[in-house]
C-alpha cells in the first residue's frame, strides 16, 4: 500500500535519523584517527579535524613499535582458513540432508537444529577440556577446530538446496553419476549464490570474534586482531587517537567484503524462502 505523501515524509525523516544514530560512532572514530591526542575530545565536537595527524597515526600503528601487523595476519589466515573449511563440511550435510534419503533423517535434523538453541558459552567448558585432550590449546588449529563446523550454514545451505528440483539429482543418477559427482558437478555450481552468502557471513563472525581468542589463545605471537586491540590499548594508553586508527584499520576488510558481497547475501538469504 502506498503511503500519503506526509506520513512517507515521516517514515523518511524517522529512518534518517536512525541511520545517522548508528553511523555516529563510526564517523567520530574515522574523525578521531585523523586528529592529535589533544583535539579528540574538543567540546563542542569537530568533525573536521582543526589539525590533521592521520599519517603519523597510522603510521605508527603500523610501525614495529606493536604487533598490529602480525595481528591482522594471524586474523586473516584464521578466517580464510575457517570459512573455506565450513563451506566445505556445511556443503556436504547440507547435501545429505536435502538430497539423500536416509532413515530418521528428518528426525536428525530436527535435533540437529535443536542444538542452535544451546548457547556459546555453555559449550566452553566442554571446548576447553577437548582441546587441552587433542593438545590444541594455545594454537591456531585448536581456534579452527572449535568453529569449523556450523548448524547455521548447514541450516542455510540445506534451505536453498531443498528448493533445487529433485529431477535435476534423478537425470544425473541415471546418467550414472555417483553422489559424490553430482555433489560437486550439479549442486555446488548451482549454489554459488548461498555459498557465497555464507562465505562472507562466516568470514565476518570470525574476523570479529574476540570470545573464543581470548579463551583458548594465551601467546601474544597467536593473538587475532580482537585480541590485539585489547593488547594496542593497553600499550598506548591514552591515546585514543592511535586506538581509533587502529579500530579503522581493522573494520576496512569488512566494509569493503559487505559492499561487494551485499548483493549475494540478499540474494542468499531470500532464495530458499520458497520450499523447504
Amino acid at each position: 500500500m502506498r503511503l500519503p505523501g506526509a506520513s512517507k515524509l515521516i517514515f523518511t525523516f524517522i529512518m534518517a535519523l536512525l541511520t545517522a544514530s548508528m553511523l555516529f560512532p563510526l564517523l567520530w572514530m574515522v574523525s578521531a584517527s585523523f586528529k592529535y591526542e589533544v583535539d579528540v575530545f574538543n567540546y563542542p565536537l569537530q568533525w573536521i579535524p582543526p589539525k590533521w595527524n592521520a599519517i603519523a597515526n597510522y603510521s605508527k600503528v603500523w610501525s614495529s613499535q606493536y604487533s598490529f601487523p602480525l595481528y591482522y595476519w594471524n586474523t586473516l589466515k584464521v578466517s580464510v582458513t575457517v570459512t573455506v573449511l565450513q563451506l566445505l563440511i556445511a556443503s556436504m550435510g547440507a547435501f545429505a540432508f536435502a538430497k539423500l534419503r536416509f532413515k530418521f533423517k528428518d528426525g536428525l535434523f530436527a535435533l540437529f537444529i535443536a542444538t542452535m538453541m544451546i548457547p556459546d558459552q555453555v559449550t566452553i567448558v566442554p571446548k576447553f577440556m577437548l582441546l587441552t585432550w587433542l593438545n590444541l590449546i594455545d594454537s591456531h588449529a585448536g581456534l579452527v577446530l572449535i568453529v569449523v563446523f556450523s548448524v547455521y550454514g548447514i541450516f542455510l545451505l540445506r534451505q536453498y538446496m531443498m528448493s533445487l528440483p529433485d529431477s535435476l539429482v534423478e537425470a544425473a543418477k541415471i546418467d550414472g553419476a555417483g553422489y559424490s559427482r553430482i555433489y560437486l558437478q550439479i549442486v555446488l555450481p548451482i549454489s554459488q549464490p548461498v555459498l557465497a552468502t555464507l562465505a562472507i557471513l562466516r568470514f565476518i563472525w570470525t574476523w570479529d570474534d574476540y570470545q573464543n581468542p581470548l579463551i583458548f589463545l594465551r601467546s601474544k605471537e597467536l593473538f587475532t586482531i580482537q585480541l590485539g586491540m585489547s593488547q594496542f590499548a593497553s600499550q598506548s594508553g591514552t591515546f585514543y587517537s592511535l586506538l581509533m586508527a587502529a579500530a579503522v584499520c581493522a573494520i576496512v576488510p569488512l566494509l569493503l567484503l559487505f559492499i561487494v558481497g551485499q548483493r549475494f547475501i540478499i540474494d542468499g538469504m531470500t532464495s530458499g524462502a520458497v520450499k523447504g
